[in-house]
């Protein structure tokens, strides 16, 4: 049988480990649990799964969970603002709380969940499988002005690039509505060619469009934005909070709220990491951990 951590390998687990400096007895809070990759290691130190809380959107995440669950720990099937919002109501407390903002292995691996476009899938992309919005929906019904918003907010593409891409979307979705992530891709590498001659791309063109809508489908920032400001009030003193990002967008919201959170002597929280700990240094043989970026903090 596959366990949840062969189905995913975590990322910067060392160096989580070692800012979260578990210790017996502390409780836990997993807020992207995931398959268990970070839990597990951090269930063993603190000395048993009951002492833990691990909350997923993914339905398939939480049945992997279910080990964990067996051994004590609470799973919440959430996104994480709903999950703490929760807690929060619940009067809960705990020593450490992690978010690991990346997609998950299985996610990127399972065709049929339409993270990718290394293999053709529906265009669902979404995290919980229950939610309305899908990525097909975003690209067969969304206006140009949309498209080109999405693009140049979620994806970083500039702004001519997008109203390109946006424009060639538009076209094909009137024409023939979009089904597959391969149909996506290959628009995007067609619209780029025609801009740029058919100039090699290190990196597939459509990975960008693939983040910007995947970001939108889930409503990312925004649960991210709204989440970071209500954790203090589940921390105790003394508590730690680990944030992992893997794009510019998701860390820069972070850092802001890391630094501000910890500027002054009123501030709730002292910064454990100065500068973020990178997984292109740190975990370097983890093709997923390359942009991934650690950044923490602790509750006075």
């Amino acid at each position: 049988m596959t366990t949840p951590q062969q189905l995913h390998i975590p990322v910067l687990l060392a160096d989580t480990l070692a800012v979260l400096s578990p210790s017996r007895g502390e409780r836990y809070l997993d807020l992207t649990a995931g398959y268990g990759g970070h839990a597990s290691p951090i269930i063993e130190r603190i000395g048993g799964a009951n002492h833990a809380v691990l909350c997923d959107r993914d339905d398939y995440a939480i049945a992997h969970l279910a080990q964990l669950q067996e051994r004590g720990a609470r799973l919440i099937r959430a996104d994480y603002l709903s999950a703490v919002q929760q807690l929060a109501s619940e009067g809960d407390k705990f020593d450490m709380i992690l978010m690991d903002l990346g997609v998950s292995s299985p996610q990127l691996d399972q065709a049929e969940r339409g993270f990718a476009f290394s293999h053709s899938g529906p265009l669902d992309m979404r995290m919980d499988r229950a939610s309305r919005l899908t990525a097909a929906q975003v690209v067969n019904h969304y206006s140009e002005s949309e498209l080109v918003r999405l693009l140049t907010d979620y994806g970083e593409i500039h702004s001519r690039l997008a109203k390109a891409l946006a424009g060639a979307i538009c076209h094909r979705h009137r024409r023939q509505p979009f089904q597959t992530t391969l149909e996506l891709a290959e628009v995007v590498r067609r619209r780029v060619g025609e801009l740029d001659g058919g100039k090699y791309h290190r990196v597939h063109p459509a990975t960008q469009v693939f983040q910007a809508i995947r970001i939108e489908v889930n409503d990312e920032l925004n649960q991210l934005r709204r989440t970071l400001p209500r954790l203090a009030e589940l921390l105790n003193s003394g508590g730690r909070l680990a944030v992992i990002t893997f794009h510019s967008l998701e860390d820069r919201i972070v850092k802001q709220f890391m630094d501000d959170q910890s500027d002054g002597l009123d501030a709730p929280y002292s910064l454990l990491t100065g500068k973020p700990i990178l997984g292109s240094i740190n975990d370097a043989f983890q093709p997923r951990a390359r942009s991934a970026k650690l950044r923490a903090v602790c509750k006075k």
